[in-house]
């Protein structure tokens, strides 16, 4: 009987030090959403922002980048769009504002579980429209969103921009958003240099009735996340909330 409940005090013992190693495991592990969300506007012409915000809870996302988001605009009906959205999902927002429009502002938001320690809202170049890079730095990682320039050379000198903001970073750096450029063009060949790519490739995200090409990533910096890899990669098969299809990247390594 001595010897049976010693066993058993030595089985505890294993699952009670077990138990941090599996919470340290879960702890390493994020769910990552990449979405244009085209200020709100479905393909059906709806403005709904509750349906938008429950992609991001059913996918129990940790952090979102956000891009085409209405501030407090006429089209938005003096609504804060990325606060609605948080508010929905549970979330916290982070917006950047890339130019005026409509009596408020237009541009792009991070959402995430955690409050960011710190944000930086860094310009970009665009000849369209003015672009800009937000980078929120979080206990483990830094989280980057942006939505670049329809010029690829605009596209190409952004480039310079983001290495220099990234080679300050100390933590994994993830860089995710809509960069209105397919993957064979030189600024996603680019800045391969740089960035793991983390989503599939080979799954359009644009347009999303019948997609046909891949403009939307998920990325980690490589010198600052070389183990972080992807155990989950999917874009959503939601062709009504938006004019592009969510982009999902579950990782670990963090």
């Amino acid at each position: 009987m001595k010897q049976k409940t010693s066993i058993l005090l030595c089985l505890v013992a294993v699952f009670a030090a077990l138990i941090p190693l599996f919470s340290s495991q879960a702890k390493h592990q994020l769910t990552i959403v990449s979405y244009n969300i085209r200020h709100g506007e479905g393909t059906d012409g709806k403005t709904d922002y509750a349906r938008i915000a429950r992609i991001f809870t059913e996918q129990e996302a940790d952090v979102v980048a956000v891009q085409e988001v209405d501030s407090v605009t006429g089209r938005s009906r003096g609504n804060d769009v990325l606060q609605e959205l948080a508010e929905a999902a549970g979330m916290h927002p982070t917006f950047a504002r890339a130019i005026a429009f409509d009596g408020g502002a237009y541009g792009i938001g991070i959402l995430s579980k955690e409050a960011p320690l710190s944000v930086q809202r860094i310009p970009l170049p665009g000849r369209e429209e003015a672009r800009v890079l937000i980078v929120a730095e979080f206990e483990r990682f830094f989280f980057g969103c942006t939505h670049l320039s329809l010029t690829p050379e605009d596209q190409l000198a952004s480039l310079p921009v983001i290495r220099q903001a990234a080679s300050a970073m100390k933590k994994p750096f993830i860089l995710a958003g809509d960069w209105n450029a397919v993957p064979t063009e030189p600024f996603i060949q680019e800045i391969q240099q740089d960035v793991t790519l983390l989503n599939d490739l080979t799954q359009p995200t644009w347009p999303s009735d019948v997609p046909e090409t891949m403009i939307d990533y998920i990325g980690v910096w490589k010198t600052t996340g070389p183990h972080i890899k992807a155990t989950h990669t999917a874009v959503l098969p939601d062709s009504v909330s938006s004019d592009h299809r969510p982009v999902v990247v579950k990782v670990e390594g963090l």
